[in-house]
């Protein structure tokens, strides 16, 4: 309660925020649709901004825009998640970065859609900061993003969205949606003695995994249930890597976990933090010490939770089932499923087909916590189409090109 309280929130507030119309008379509450079935579409590492000021930056915001109109003209999600990296922090002055949101959320708004957002290690740097974003997106009724945890470390976009059935009151949701902000880039406005950027701790913070697991019991105690749920995150956990870098017939196999799998080995929470002049002698890049084991350990105690999702890594859009103590880690997966989204922006590096990962969860589905998953491709063709159910990584797939 201390952290909603820290908000400015309390649990009849983000009940009452969750599930009322807005002013604007946009109808802000998720539901499954009369079918039984909910969507999301995932857009990752848009990175607008890059190189504003050179022809081929804004160029790259214009391509940017064309993918995400592709996929929502091929895909009727009813709820998009912007799932970190949103804007390329470091490339942005202090008078307008905060501005390329609007540009970011035209083909949401052109097609009335609701969005939630995570941030990313690039959404944080001198002249960019995290809770600017936030402001901007509220703006609009479309925005569901929000803090929950407002301390000096947790970061922003900590949060939780129900989704409720089709009809009726709002009142017990049938799907938990979960936001964690991974932090990193550089700090706002804060220079070192030496009038370099100060780098951010690049993972789940702990007082937002405090957050996470006191809210998870509330929610259970106030609905009677574990309710089935998906987690969205920037950067990639350690086990993701662990799994990538495993070896003897397991890691990453094109037929069991399709996907592009170019970004190896991947950079996990904890590894590196900051962007830009963060490598001097004065502001260190971190190195990977065990950081996030609280958060993995905190999501391998929710039951129900299904699957998470991340970006960051641009070359890898695979997923995998972690069920056994992956090799350097002393904790054992539950069968919890892990996913990459996939690039989505033509800002960041990379030159892989540009596209968006693909949510489809029934309420059938939920009863065996399976969920169906895809890429809709810019082209709009559909890449690595896979069902995480309780098969997942032994069913056989097609491979995925890597174009």
């Amino acid at each position: 309660m201390r952290f909603l309280q820290a908000a400015g929130l309390s649990w009849v507030t983000v009940n009452t925020v969750l599930a009322a119309p807005s002013k604007h008379g946009l109808d802000r509450t998720l539901r499954f649709k009369n079918d039984g079935t909910f969507q999301l579409a995932v857009f990752e590492d848009l990175h607008y901004g890059e190189a504003e000021d050179l022809v081929w930056g804004p160029q790259q915001d214009v391509n940017s825009t064309r993918v995400m109109n592709s996929v929502l003209d091929n895909e009727t999600p009813q709820l998009v998640v912007l799932n970190g990296d949103l804007i390329t922090g470091e490339n942005t002055y202090k008078r307008n970065s905060s501005y390329y949101v609007n540009e970011i959320v035209q083909p949401l708004l052109d097609r009335n859609l609701l969005w939630a957002s995570t941030y990313g290690n690039h959404d944080s740097d001198f002249n960019l900061s995290r809770s600017d974003i936030l402001k901007r997106e509220q703006k609009w009724p479309n925005a569901l993003t929000r803090q929950d945890v407002s301390t000096s470390s947790s970061g922003v976009s900590n949060y939780w969205l129900p989704v409720y059935p089709s009809s009726g009151s709002a009142k017990k949701p049938e799907l938990l949606l979960w936001f964690f902000d991974s932090r990193g880039g550089n700090y706002y406005q804060q220079t070192s003695a030496s009038g370099n950027s100060v780098s951010q701790e690049n993972w789940v913070d702990q007082t937002a995994v405090d957050w996470f697991t006191k809210t998870r019991t509330h929610l259970r105690s106030k609905y009677g249930r574990d309710i089935p749920s998906l987690a969205f995150v920037h950067i990639p956990v350690n086990a993701m890597l662990a799994f990538q870098q495993s070896q003897n017939d397991t890691g990453v196999r094109p037929n069991y976990e399709p996907g592009i799998n170019d970004d190896d080995p991947l950079a996990q929470q904890g590894y590196t933090a900051g962007q830009g002049s963060a490598t001097n002698d004065d502001d260190p890049v971190y190195t990977y010490d065990g950081e996030d084991i609280p958060f993995m350990q905190a999501l391998l105690d929710t039951p129900n939770l299904m699957a998470v999702f991340s970006g960051h890594d641009h070359g890898d859009d695979w997923c995998f089932k972690w069920d056994t103590k992956l090799p350097g880690m002393n904790l054992t997966g539950n069968r919890l499923d892990l996913c990459f989204g996939r690039h989505t922006g033509y800002g960041g590096y990379g030159s892989w087909e540009r596209g968006s990962r693909q949510i489809l969860v029934t309420k059938k589905m939920l009863k065996r916590k399976a969920v169906e998953t895809w890429v809709r491709l810019e082209g709009g063709a559909v890449s690595g189409s896979v069902v995480l159910n309780g098969t997942y990584g032994k069913d056989w797939y097609p491979a995925v090109p890597d174009a």
